[in-house]
């Protein structure tokens, strides 16, 4: 990549940054423009040739994102208060837009989500973002790590992965019901399939929360189990944690057979370390673990 392109990039991905962070707040042309430190007469043109997107729709569905997230795992604010972090006056309109583009009412979401709508109208977003998504990783960003024995609560997705956001929202609630916050309890998910198997049917992830406590019954499938201690190549990925995909192809086709190292019989998993809506999606951080012998 030339400089030139880097620092367009750089300048762009200023303009993601500062829109994922201001959600809330009037993001006009002349602003973000002047982020880019591009004219605005060519910078909606310049953002639409590079993200697929312009400026209006991309804000649009990042806030459309959050919302669905605020609805779907959490219960801490009105629908009410949802759609006026939305940008729009008055919840009658979210719902009429929320409607359109998921097929559902806000508060039909929020009890029982169609996740499969919900994966299509934010495919355009997920594009956009990936256009800038760091792909390239280096040695330097690898370290060894001996891993302590975590005992953790496990609930099981097996199959189709459109119906992940279904197992997701069953295990916040589980979790919020057992007292296990994020910020006490650490959160794990191990991929036991590949992401796109060939059957969906054949698609497997644990999620985990880290926890010594005896196991509840709060009416869900939840099992006790443990990350198990051993050496771990970590590679930490920082925004956009939704796919860590090419992190995982880094770690398993350049920097395996590149270190001299052998991977062990457990499958490659991650620590969610923050989270999205909690935190702006440039902000969410993971931490990718390679178990080696």
């Amino acid at each position: 990549m030339t400089a030139a392109l880097r620092n367009y990039h750089a300048r762009m991905q200023r303009v993601m940054d500062h829109i994922d962070r201001h959600l809330d707040d009037d993001l006009d042309l002349d602003a973000l423009s002047s982020i880019a430190a591009y004219s605005k007469y060519h910078f909606h043109r310049q953002f639409t040739a590079t993200f697929g997107l312009s400026v209006y729709r991309y804000i649009q569905l990042a806030r459309m994102k959050r919302a669905s997230y605020q609805l779907a795992y959490s219960d801490a604010q009105s629908v009410t208060d949802v759609a006026m972090d939305a940008g729009y006056d008055a919840p009658d309109a979210f719902a009429r837009a929320f409607r359109q583009r998921f097929g559902q009412s806000p508060s039909s979401f929020r009890k029982s989500p169609d996740w499969e709508p919900w994966l299509a109208a934010f495919g355009p977003l997920d594009d956009a973002r990936s256009k800038l998504m760091r792909t390239t990783f280096t040695p330097d960003d690898v370290t060894i790590r001996d891993v302590p024995t975590t005992p953790v609560a496990i609930m099981e997705h097996r199959g189709d992965p459109a119906t992940l956001g279904a197992t997701i929202q069953r295990f916040i609630a589980w979790r919020r019901a057992a007292g296990l916050h994020p910020q006490t309890n650490p959160t794990f998910t191990v991929w036991r399939s590949e992401r796109r198997p060939e059957s969906p049917a054949d698609y497997s992830v644990d999620l985990c929360v880290g926890t010594d406590q005896p196991i509840a019954d709060h009416g869900e499938q939840i099992k006790a189990g443990e990350i198990p201690a051993g050496r771990c190549a970590v590679l930490r990925v920082v925004g956009n944690t939704h796919n860590l995909e090419p992190a995982a192809i880094y770690l398993y086709r350049d920097w395996l057979p590149a270190s001299g190292e052998e991977a062990r019989d457990f499958p490659i998993y991650c620590q969610r370390l923050r989270l999205f809506p909690e935190v702006p999606e440039h902000e969410t951080v993971a931490d990718l673990f390679l178990p080696l012998k």
